[in-house]
């Protein structure tokens, strides 16, 4: 049994938006997964109906194998919800913000004390207890607000985005609490971000969305095996005729797909080694003056950009 699991979930709202359309995930028990998409993708359509925030229009979703439109009361107590807004109450200290969470999922004052003492000392926020919440910088009341959606003991927390707006410093402390909460609570995390070098660190498993419909569930290892071993990456004196570039090697059928990222082309193809003195060539016979070239592993980035740019994965790199 999957720890959360839809069968064919689709959203239509009522303004006529199709916020999901058909779509699968399994995520396991005890895993960080992932949830990765552009803006638009139905990331936070789906949070909301897992949380039983909202009803779906067609297909089911469950959460320990329980039916989140049929038995939302039960489901409620064995999860929690950090959104991307802060919860925390600036005019409460740091273990009043702990004891009203607790109230609300009916804890009683032993259980209270036990459990707000054992997050206090595993997310190191001993030494803010005696200063005023609003005093915290933005990352400790992050950190603050994740350890209180903790004191149910949830079998899933959700995090929509984290550790946005976070300097890297906040956003690796964040990356090592999310990493604890699993290997010492056994908490199965449903991640949304749109950093893909967090997803690529954290996450067991990712799932890639588009359009409301999955494009495909793997390891992040597996991900990046998916446009071939390597890739070639090229640069231009003038980073304006990228475009124009992407388009030639792309008409001469070179390469499977392309990109742009900063000032650097990046040409997928299945055998890059036959194909990077190809490219070379053909950009010599124009006049697209190549300041680098390079064949270069691809990272989940590569794979993230190459799958929504195309209209379809095709099935056999289907791996959830």
């Amino acid at each position: 049994m999957y720890t959360i699991q839809t069968q064919d979930l689709s959203k239509t709202y009522k303004n006529g938006v199709n916020a999901l359309n058909s779509l699968n995930i399994q995520v396991k028990e005890g895993e960080v997964f992932s949830l990765l998409g552009p803006n638009g993708a139905g990331k936070s359509s789906l949070i909301k109906i897992l949380t039983t925030q909202c009803l779906a229009t067609k297909g089911k979703a469950f959460i320990l194998g329980i039916d989140t439109q049929k038995n939302p009361s039960s489901i409620r107590p064995l999860i929690s919800c950090v959104s991307q807004s802060i919860s925390i109450d600036n005019h409460m200290s740091l273990k009043e913000n702990f004891i009203f969470q607790a109230r609300l999922y009916s804890l009683d004052n032993k259980t209270i004390k036990q459990r707000m003492t054992t997050l206090i000392d595993s997310f190191k926020l001993s030494e803010y207890v005696k200063y005023p919440v609003s005093t915290y910088s933005g990352g400790i009341k992050r950190r603050l607000d994740i350890a209180m959606n903790m004191i149910s003991f949830p079998k899933v927390l959700f995090l929509d985005e984290p550790t946005t707006g976070m300097d890297v410093q906040s956003r690796r402390a964040m990356w090592d609490m999310i990493q604890k909460i699993k290997e010492t609570f056994r908490t199965t995390i449903f991640l949304t971000t749109h950093y893909l070098e967090e997803a690529d660190i954290l996450s067991d498993s990712i799932c890639i969305i588009k359009d409301g419909k999955e494009l495909i569930q793997a390891s992040p290892y597996e991900l990046k095996r998916l446009t071939g071993n390597s890739m070639i990456k090229i640069g231009l004196t003038d980073a304006k005729l990228l475009p124009s570039c992407c388009r030639y090697i792309e008409s001469l059928k070179l390469c499977s797909s392309s990109y742009i990222r900063g000032e650097s082309a990046f040409f997928v193809s299945d055998d890059s080694d036959s194909s990077f003195p190809l490219i070379i060539r053909a950009l010599l016979d124009k006049p697209f003056y190549v300041k680098s070239a390079d064949i270069t592993s691809p990272s989940l980035e590569d794979v993230f950009i190459d799958l929504i740019s195309k209209k379809e994965v095709k099935e056999d790199k289907k791996v959830c």
